[in-house]
């Protein structure tokens, strides 16, 4: 069984820190900065086993060096298609990374998108998908394109909807804001809303959510559903008739008029 522990750092990424029980050697995703990793991995006793990064960004990234210089021989894996110059070992969509003391691998999925190269890694029923899909949101086009976005989120939604849902940031109560724009009648994203705001007075994070509830309450993997292809088309000022048309219209909603 795979314990997956949230780091906090900045105002609201997450770190993951990936530890099997019995285990003193953990590996962590997306450390944009070493100072609460190092934190963390010395109040009890671990040791850096690997890092896992899934896109360039600096608050994915940032840290890297840094406990690198602290635990040399963990090993860094990383996108193959983006420069990212603390990577160490470059892996591509279906490449299958083993973390042999943990006795653990991921299958590499890549989601380009949010940036060219971005990766997802997959293993335990779990998805780290970095800025890919947030818990009822995604994440902007940078260095994408909306029509590769739109393919990423399909492939995600796709996989067993018991998947565990990864993202690296705590966006989730903002993205259901917009999600009631999109689908004020949708009695799941209501239902959500009042739950993440339970969970965000008691300081707890809303992440990671099941594959099986973004497809209830997330608008951009719902841009098959009529409500959602007739809200993109009100935007739209014309109907839209493909799924990628839906999911750029959404997203550049959700870009000019709430973020």
């Amino acid at each position: 069984m795979l314990k997956i522990t949230p780091i906090q750092a900045f105002d609201d990424n997450y770190i993951w820190l990936l530890q099997k029980p019995g285990c003193s050697v953990v590996a962590v995703v997306d450390p944009g900065d070493e100072d609460p990793v190092l934190d963390y991995l010395r109040s009890e006793g671990l040791t850096l086993g690997a890092v896992l990064i899934t896109h360039k960004h600096g608050d994915h990234t940032g840290g890297v060096a840094e406990l690198k210089a602290v635990y040399p021989d963990a090993v860094v894996f990383g996108p193959a298609n983006e420069d990212i110059r603390t990577v160490e070992r470059r892996v591509s969509d279906g490449d299958s990374i083993e973390l042999p003391e943990m006795q653990v691998s991921f299958q590499v999925m890549e989601l380009p998108g949010h940036t060219e190269g971005h990766l997802a890694y997959l293993g335990e029923g779990v998805l780290f998908c970095g800025d890919t899909l947030f818990a009822a949101g995604c994440g902007r086009v940078f260095s994408g394109t909306h029509e590769q976005l739109h393919r990423s989120l399909q492939r995600i939604a796709a996989l067993p909807p018991e998947t565990q849902l990864y993202c690296a940031h705590e966006y989730t109560l903002a993205n259901i804001g917009f999600a009631r724009w999109v689908e004020p009648e949708n009695t799941a994203v209501s239902e959500r809303e009042v739950d993440v705001r339970a969970l965000r007075e008691r300081d707890e994070p809303t992440v990671p959510s099941s594959l099986e509830l973004e497809l209830q309450t997330n608008p951009f993997l719902r841009t098959g559903v009529a409500e959602v292809i007739a809200a993109a088309s009100r935007y739209a000022g014309r109907e839209l008739s493909t799924g990628a048309e839906v999911f750029a219209a959404v997203r550049t909603w959700k870009d000019r008029e709430y973020d």
